[in-house]
């Protein structure tokens, strides 16, 4: 398989120019990116341990000696500083340096939700007096949300590869298998065919276990009944997540009107998607139509999740979210009802926001299948 991070360059300094005018217009001097996806978004490097300081002028990314030859390889945009202190500490260090006049406040702003409060002590400790840390809005987060082309091609290159992975599934499931042995062979076809790991831990939830939302693989064998299947890997750092409910047995009636109405709400979703319409709106689609067949009380999650970098990441398509659709958001529409003592059925896509409406990025069939 070619290296597909290197079929793809990445708009770096667009990205960093479009957070250093957000810096401007919210009046911070710096910004301190340290949570990893930022970083990786921001320059292009993907190791464990990296700070940016992004100023309105410029950006300089430090990094450790282990990382020497990965951050001259991978950063783009800003200028590498191998430093023998903590990246961030580094950072703090060099902004000290650089700004000496003690007249001026220098608005310092931090991702403090991805920071330690023993790092922030650190940094007060290091920087003069005349520095303010300020917690900044989450800006890089507002910008991964809107995909650009490339991403998208990523995006849609990691759903594909984890579709692939439901034909182990339909190999691999059979009545008396454990859960964990179904998620065994599917993340060892997942490394076969090229992915980096799993965007999360498999789930494969059987019997009255379908009605854990995240019921994790577990020892258990699979006896008769739904059987919920999610799953998802990464490539090229970009995530993909599915959701497939089967049905090991012969489902009874009940069964299979239960699992139209999953169904049916997810396609109610997946309708409401379009530029302008609020992430609250697609919640309020899908949960009218499982209201209507006397389920709601049985939806106890939101309705979806921004996928890229990480797997879960904005928009929350959630109830009163007023966070409006955008073309080249990605997004997933996923459903569920789960009886808990019984049973559970989700039913989830990946969708791309596009000018008209959505596009639907997970090819697998929605059809209730029975082993």
């Amino acid at each position: 398989m070619p290296d597909i991070v290197k079929l793809h360059t990445m708009d770096h300094k667009g990205r960093l120019q479009r957070l250093q005018q957000g810096l401007r217009q919210r009046r911070f001097d710096t910004l301190l990116v340290n949570h990893p996806p930022n970083v990786r978004y921001l320059c292009g490097f993907t190791g464990s341990a990296g700070a940016m300081a992004v100023s309105q002028k410029g950006a300089i990314f430090f990094t450790d000696g282990r990382y020497i030859a990965q951050a001259k390889e991978q950063s783009q945009g800003a200028r590498v500083v191998i430093a023998r202190r903590p990246p961030l500490v580094a950072a703090a260090e060099r902004l000290a340096k650089t700004h000496k006049d003690g007249t001026k406040t220098h608005v310092l702003g931090i991702e403090a939700e991805h920071m330690s409060v023993a790092s922030r002590t650190r940094l007060s400790a290091t920087l003069p007096k005349s520095f303010r840390l300020k917690e900044a809005p989450p800006l890089v987060e507002q910008s991964r949300m809107t995909k650009d082309a490339e991403e998208i091609d990523l995006i849609r290159r990691a759903v594909l590869l984890g579709a692939g992975l439901f034909d182990t599934i339909l190999e691999t499931i059979r009545l008396g298998i454990r859960e964990s042995d179904v998620a065994a062979e599917m993340e060892y076809a997942a490394r076969r065919a090229g992915a980096e790991g799993m965007s999360f831990e498999t789930i494969i939830a059987a019997g009255q276990r379908s009605a854990l939302p995240h019921g994790r693989a577990s020892n258990k064998p699979i006896g008769e009944g739904f059987v919920v299947c999610d799953f998802g890997v990464i490539l090229a750092g970009y995530c993909s997540d599915m959701t497939r409910t089967l049905y090991v047995g012969r489902p009874t009636a009940d069964a299979r009107l239960f699992y139209q109405a999953v169904w049916e709400a997810q396609q109610a979703g997946i309708e409401a998607v379009r530029p302008g319409a609020t992430v609250g709106e697609v919640d309020r689609a899908a949960r009218n139509t499982l209201e209507k067949a006397g389920l709601a009380r049985y939806f106890t999650h939101s309705t979806g999740h921004g996928v890229g970098l990480e797997i879960h990441e904005a928009p929350r398509v959630a109830a009163a979210q007023p966070q409006t659709l955008q073309p080249g958001m990605v997004i997933t529409i996923e459903p569920g009802a789960y009886v808990p003592g019984r049973w559970g059925v989700r039913i989830e896509d990946m969708v791309v926001v596009t000018d008209s409406g959505c596009e639907v990025l997970t090819p697998t069939t929605k059809e209730l299948i029975t082993i």
